[in-house]
């Protein structure tokens, strides 16, 4: 009896150690623990994209400021980056990050009334140094970007229907693929065969163009959707193959999976409703972000405080 007494109380003692061994990682790190929400820490930045590293990074840029903001892994504030003016930002659009080569990618676009004005900027994924400015031939309005495997930077011009390169170690933009009807193209993603897949906002279209073995643009194929899709915007590629796709009208978060010339589309989040434009991902969370444009455009908004901004995550679903 003595004996199984011990053996209780050794057990015992064995649960409160494991318990409070538990308790003290929790508490170690508290907001990785409880992470559900990045607020920027800034007034009316109005956050039209978003994008991420491996370790959980995540960068926002404002359509307003220009700012660029940055939460690191764990963190429940976004705080500015790249402040606008140095860098000559004028309106945030898309961001990318883009490990291997270290850098972050940035369209802005000045909203001038002959629409001139559009540059792809890079900056230092470490350092934030700006590393190159790439303005749009012709104008247009940068919208977002993509990397392929060869290295080559794509970034879309919405206003123009195009698809733009720079070609590693080029210093100016080339067309790599337009037609008038794209007009309207947005987020832009790289399926797991190299070939490309960009969205239409306005007509509400998926369309893949395949990268022939030189790097150049191939066959452009408009996608049959297994579901109608509203305002498709921001896309990002995950490792398996998937695209992860923000409805703007919709308020929809989507899974796509690209077969042959067909998408199957899986909403897993719905119920947005001030206007969902971008997507990134880091591990199994979709972080996502409303720029609620109705602030910016809508006359019964115009004295209302829009603050706080904020991403959202989203459980991924498995494969």
């Amino acid at each position: 009896m003595q004996q199984r007494f011990r053996l209780s109380g050794h057990a015992v003692h064995q649960w409160l150690f494991s318990a409070a061994l538990i308790c003290i990682i929790g508490m170690a790190n508290p907001a990785r623990a409880q992470q559900n929400e990045i607020v920027i820490d800034d007034k009316r930045a109005f956050p039209e994209s978003l994008t991420s590293t491996n370790d959980g990074t995540i960068f926002l840029g404002s359509f307003v400021h220009g700012t660029v903001y940055r939460a690191l892994p764990g963190a429940t504030k976004a705080t500015p980056w790249i402040p606008a003016g140095p860098a000559d930002l004028i309106r945030g659009v898309g961001v990318f990050a883009h490990e291997p080569s270290q850098t972050l990618w940035v369209c802005s676009a000045d909203p001038d009334p002959k629409n001139n004005t559009t540059i792809l900027r890079a900056f230092d994924l470490q350092t934030a140094a700006l590393k190159g400015r790439y303005p749009f031939p012709g104008g247009g309005f940068c919208n977002d970007i993509e990397v392929l495997r060869d290295g080559t930077t794509l970034a879309t011009d919405t206003r123009g229907g195009r698809i733009l390169a720079l070609k590693p170690g080029a210093t100016e933009l080339a067309v790599w693929a337009e037609d008038p009807k794209w007009a309207g193209i947005d987020g832009i993603a790289l399926l797991s065969d190299g070939s490309v897949l960009f969205n239409n906002v306005r007509q509400n279209q998926l369309v893949r163009v395949a990268t022939k073995t030189d790097g150049t643009a191939g066959e452009a194929t408009q996608l049959e959707l297994s579901q109608p899709i509203d305002g498709p915007d921001g896309m990002r590629a995950l490792s398996d193959g998937r695209i992860v796709l923000a409805e703007n009208r919709g308020g929809k978060i989507d899974v796509v999976r690209v077969a042959g010339n067909k998408a199957q589309i899986e909403t897993i989040k719905d119920g947005f409703k001030l206007n969902l434009t971008a997507v990134t991902v880091v591990g199994d969370t979709v972080w996502a972000i409303e720029t609620k444009f109705a602030y910016l455009n809508d006359p019964q908004f115009k004295d209302k405080d829009p603050d706080p901004f904020s991403a959202v995550a989203v459980k991924l679903p498995p494969r």
